[in-house]
């Protein structure tokens, strides 16, 4: 089988991704020639390739997207997402004309960053540290304002910054929509190439967004390849064997300092999680998340506490909301809809581990393993803990996503595992951004 018999047989396939990964094996087996003309670099590139976007399920029955726009306040945008359950939303622009002219944008100039919630929690809470109004000591601010909103109120200067402003302190990400005809090769190098937690999905005649592509879907679907000699080749292989670009990058905090350090380390360090460890053995007892803030939200005792409160405290409180929290059966839904995600931005996400059980691997695991890991738990992290228990590392879903991304050939990122392997083994490398075959 040379590479054109590949591509007629997954073209021929119809389906989603594991319907064409079965006739593609049952062809090969067919076949009964071990040995194919085709390099497992070109063979896993074209097979995603031929994965369209559309087949991950629930994608298509997302309810309608939220958005903001450069011109809402801050303390506005965090009432919204907050309301309407979201962790992060497409910013559009205030016009839908070009500013130098009355010519109409494209519609794929509506959207122009994306933001989440987090992001500006951490922000402002930084922000009200500068030029601190103390708070009434119920935090009570007016009829029915309390908590965050409360300082907002009393922090006009912060809490009426505009959502375009936050352009400046580096909060947007960029805004990189993709439409339901392009196909799961095209997302997962979006994902290696830039630094984002979601791809919009947009529909063609209006450019609106109807939801999105998460990494963790990625996964989901990459793991369905097991099975498929190309993508095995680098799956089975030990942790050890990488190089990732996040391992040592790792942060951690002892459970005995309070929730308002963590909360200041996860802002100057720009991270998505701490690691919470004992300061007697320096063990692993559990984490906090960026996600983990709008909690603060619901809390108001957490907010004015949070001087005060021990982070081994804070953990325990949200294992025991957690414990009470249940009001479907977690692993059916889980198993029922675990793409679901992709279509919606949860902010209370009762998927996620809790605080005190946060998803570990060891470096003789392997990439499979810490995969299936991330894919069943929906966590977007990993830590990397030795015999003892210690943080070593930390491996995150773009970590494992660029594994299976070629090298690109017009910038400075060097791609993954699996494309290096395979230009290896056909005598070629890459040299100066350019691909070199042969002596």
């Amino acid at each position: 089988m040379d590479l054109r018999d590949l591509e007629k047989v997954i073209k021929e396939s119809e389906g989603g991704i594991e319907e064409k990964k079965e006739n593609l094996i049952s062809n090969m087996k067919k076949e009964g020639n071990p040995r194919h003309l085709f390099d497992s670099a070109s063979a896993l590139q074209l097979f995603l390739d031929r994965i369209p976007i559309s087949s991950i399920p629930g994608l298509q029955n997302s309810a309608s997207v939220v958005e903001l726009k450069t011109g809402d306040t801050v303390r506005d945008a965090i009432r919204l997402l907050n309301d309407k359950d979201v962790f992060g939303a497409p910013i559009a622009g205030d016009t839908l004309f070009h500013s130098d002219s009355n010519v109409p944008q494209r519609g794929s100039d509506r959207y122009i960053g994306f933001i989440d919630l987090a992001s500006m929690l951490l922000w402002c809470l930084e922000e009200c540290l500068k030029d601190p109004i103390e708070t009434n000591e119920d935090g009570s601010h007016g009829a029915g304002i309390s908590g965050i909103f409360s300082m907002l109120e009393q922090n006009p200067n912060v809490g009426q910054t505009k959502v375009g402003e936050l352009a400046k302190s580096f909060l947007w990400e960029p805004f990189f929509p993709v439409h339901l005809d392009d196909t799961l090769f095209h997302v997962l190098m979006l994902f290696a190439k830039h630094r984002i937690q979601v791809v919009p999905v947009i529909e063609r005649f209006d450019s609106h967004v109807i939801g999105f592509v998460s990494q963790n879907a990625v996964i989901h679907l990459l793991l369905q390849s097991c099975g498929l000699e190309w993508f095995d080749s680098i799956a089975n292989k030990a942790l050890k064997d990488f190089r990732f670009e996040s391992e040592g990058q790792a942060v951690s905090i002892t459970g005995d300092q309070n929730l308002a350090e963590a909360l200041k380390v996860l802002w100057e360090k720009r991270v998505d999680a701490v690691a919470v460890v004992d300061r007697g053995t320096g063990r692993l007892i559990g984490s906090i998340r960026r996600s983990d803030v709008y909690l603060l939200l619901d809390n108001d005792d957490l907010f004015f506490n949070r001087k005060s409160l021990k982070v081994e405290e804070f953990i325990r409180l949200e294992a025991i909301r957690r414990e009470f929290d249940s009001d479907s059966d977690p692993i059916i839904e889980r198993n029922l809809g675990a793409l679901l995600a992709a279509g919606n931005l949860r902010l209370r996400n009762r998927f996620l581990p809790r605080m005190d059980s946060p998803v570990t691997n060891r470096k003789t695991d392997s990439l499979k393993q810490a995969m299936e890991d991330l894919a069943e738990t929906k966590s977007y992290f990993s830590f990397l803990v030795d015999e003892t228990g210690r943080v070593t590392g930390v491996l995150k879903l773009r970590d494992v996503i660029t594994q299976f991304a070629p090298p690109s050939m017009d910038s400075t990122i060097d791609g993954g595992g699996f494309f290096h392997s395979a230009l290896e083994q056909a005598g070629c490398h890459l040299e100066d951004g350019t691909l070199v075959c042969g002596n």
